[in-house]
């Protein structure tokens, strides 16, 4: 049975792209066949992460065609057992799926199941229909974001809107939920302002085949976090944040696979046009992949359930992963001093780089402030 991994971001630039490529390569090392499908339509960049040159097929050439052979577009990668699927940045529109597209696209990534064990998703950022829909094609999709303000509250918002999601397919279309929440998207109180545990009892009142149908499908879905960009192990607390938001908005229970520190080594890695699994397997960024792409692999999708004892024992053990890569980033960067790789200047120059990055974020912070404070005196004068 093929394990499908569709792979998403609140917003761009929180490294998915870089996650997607380098936890192929994991799985292909690991002996499993994988095949990297890059949905990112519109903004297709996963060919420069894995080193390919800019394809001239891509899925975007299926969708003006979907009659078309989609078997030409899979191309093989210098790792064995990890195929490729390049997206496309040159046709647009492609991001923007018509339903038949999205169907005759979904029929042949899951045609692959034959020869794959292992297909994973690289979703574009947002929270766009098509996207939503390809990450509910799996009940354990990965959202990565970073401890930046903005991203963990973009974060929040593709989950809250997959949520909404799978609650508006799960009624029948016509029906009184359908009608219900169709009301409520007009009325302004969508999925931005999604709020399960105050919706679920009015359609289990007016339609109770689709609450039930809904409660059936949210119970097994358990969505998994991955907290990029990290600088300390304060920053691996933030996920705490969406947890508790899911839990208590969305009636959500999501599954943390754990951190990843800032690496200085992707940069080249990236220049080099290798995945920084190949290019330097031994880096804490490296490292970290590896152990999310072992406890991936270590559990059955088809049989897979998340207690409340489950969540806590995977936010402790991010919590501690998070602090013995610190160590080792402090110990690598000691190494680097004593053996003069690293000047003084160096280091110097790092912090004052850091210095801007918190500065940017203490003026998102204000200006998110700013804005909810504005959005409170609006609802206060409604």
């Amino acid at each position: 049975m093929m394990r499908i991994i569709p792979i998403a971001s609140g917003k761009g630039g929180v490294g998915k792209s870089l996650v997607s490529a380098n936890l192929g390569v994991a799985f292909a090392q690991a002996g499993q066949r994988v095949v990297l499908a890059d949905l990112d339509l519109g903004a297709s960049n996963l060919h420069l992460v894995l080193g390919h040159h800019s394809p001239q097929l891509g899925i975007g050439t299926f969708l003006n065609n979907t009659k078309s052979n989609f078997a030409v577009l899979i191309v093989d990668t210098d790792v064995r057992g990890l195929r490729f699927i390049p997206g496309d940045t040159e046709i647009p529109g492609t991001a923007n799926l018509k339903p038949s597209q999205l169907k005759a696209l979904v029929r042949q990534l899951a045609a692959l199941s034959e020869d794959t064990d292992i297909l994973i998703l690289d979703l574009g950022a947002g929270t766009h229909q098509s996207i939503l829909d390809f990450f509910l094609l799996s009940c354990q999709g990965i959202v990565v974001t970073a401890p930046a303000v903005t991203a963990v509250l973009n974060a929040y918002v593709f989950l809250k809107n997959t949520v909404f999601r799978l609650m508006l397919t799960s009624c029948g279309k016509g029906s009184e939920a359908w009608a219900y929440l169709e009301k409520a998207r007009k009325d302004g109180s969508g999925p931005q302002k999604l709020y399960i545990p105050k919706i679920l009892p009015e359609i289990k009142k007016i339609d109770r085949a689709s609450y039930d149908k809904f409660t059936a499908r949210l119970e097994t879905l358990h969505p998994r976090l991955i907290m990029n960009m990290v600088d300390g192990p304060k920053d691996a607390d933030v996920a705490m944040k969406i947890r508790r938001s899911c839990e208590e908005y969305l009636d959500l229970r999501i599954d943390y696979l754990g951190v990843i520190y800032r690496d200085s080594a992707q940069d080249i890695a990236l220049s080099s046009r290798l995945p920084i699994t190949l290019y330097k397997p031994q880096a804490i960024l490296s490292q970290a992949i590896y152990r999310i792409a072992d406890k991936i692999l270590q559990t059955n999708e088809a049989s897979f359930t998340l207690d409340e004892k489950q969540i806590d024992e995977s936010f402790q053990e991010a919590e501690m992963e998070a602090e013995i890569d610190f160590d080792s980033k402090m110990e690598y960067v000691e190494d680097l001093l004593h053996s003069g790789a690293l000047t003084q200047g160096d280091l110097i120059e790092t912090v004052k780089s850091q210095q801007f990055e918190i500065s940017k974020l203490r003026k998102e912070n204000s200006f998110i402030k700013l804005k909810l404070t504005r959005a409170m005196q609006q609802g206060f004068k409604a």
